[in-house]
Formats: structure tokens, C-alpha cells, sequence
């Protein structure tokens, strides 16, 4: 069974959101990303292979080396997402701003 991962699986874990930073900055290989953490080449490798899965890493081959390169476009669903939730919380915040301000002028007037 194949397991199907998507953008926010991969940033759901720290380690995975260093390596987006990290990449972000400029292409590396893969041990030059593992010498950034104190995880196994094996573990870095998981993550990497993830990222890549969820299309937040792309990875090229030149000779012998492989290099991962950060694909951000794919936390545009994730900025999108936020984005929903932001408007609606900022609504609700300004109506309870709204409540607390009449409240405040209802008991100076008292």
C-alpha cells in the first residue's frame, strides 16, 4: 500500500521544516545536509525522500553527487489554509474587541 503525503505531513515535523530552511538558502548534497543535524545520514535521508514525495524538495543528479534544491510553490496550499483561518479569527477577535469596548463604556456610564 502506498502511502500518499502531502505538503502539510512535511512540515508537520521540525526536522523536515530546518531542511526546507536550510535548502531554501542554497542547493546542497545530501551530506552536506546531514552535517547540519545531529541525525543519521539514514534518517536525513527519510526526510529528504518525504520532502520529495510531498514535491517540497527536488533533488538532481551531477556525477556522482546529488543535490536537493527547495521547491517552495507547494506551501502556497499551506499559506492559502492559514489564510482562511486568519480571516476568521481576526473576525472574531475584532467582534469580541467590539463587546469588551461596549462592556468598558456601559460601566462608565453606571
Amino acid at each position: 500500500m502506498e502511502i500518499r503525503r502531502d505538503v502539510f505531513q512535511a512540515i508537520a515535523d521540525p526536522t523536515r521544516r530546518a531542511i526546507i530552511h536550510l535548502l531554501s538558502q542554497q542547493s546542497m548534497n545530501l551530506n552536506s545536509v546531514a552535517d547540519n543535524f545531529e541525525i543519521s545520514r539514514p534518517a536525513i535521508s527519510k526526510h529528504i525522500r518525504i520532502l520529495t514525495e510531498c514535491g517540497l524538495v527536488t533533488i538532481r543528479q551531477k556525477g556522482r553527487e546529488r543535490y536537493c534544491n527547495a521547491n517552495l510553490q507547494p506551501l502556497n496550499e499551506v499559506s492559502a489554509w492559514v489564510k482562511q483561518y486568519r480571516k476568521f479569527w481576526n473576525g472574531r477577535l475584532d467582534a469580541l474587541e467590539e463587546l469588551l469596548k461596549s462592556d468598558l463604556d456601559t460601566d462608565k456610564q453606571q
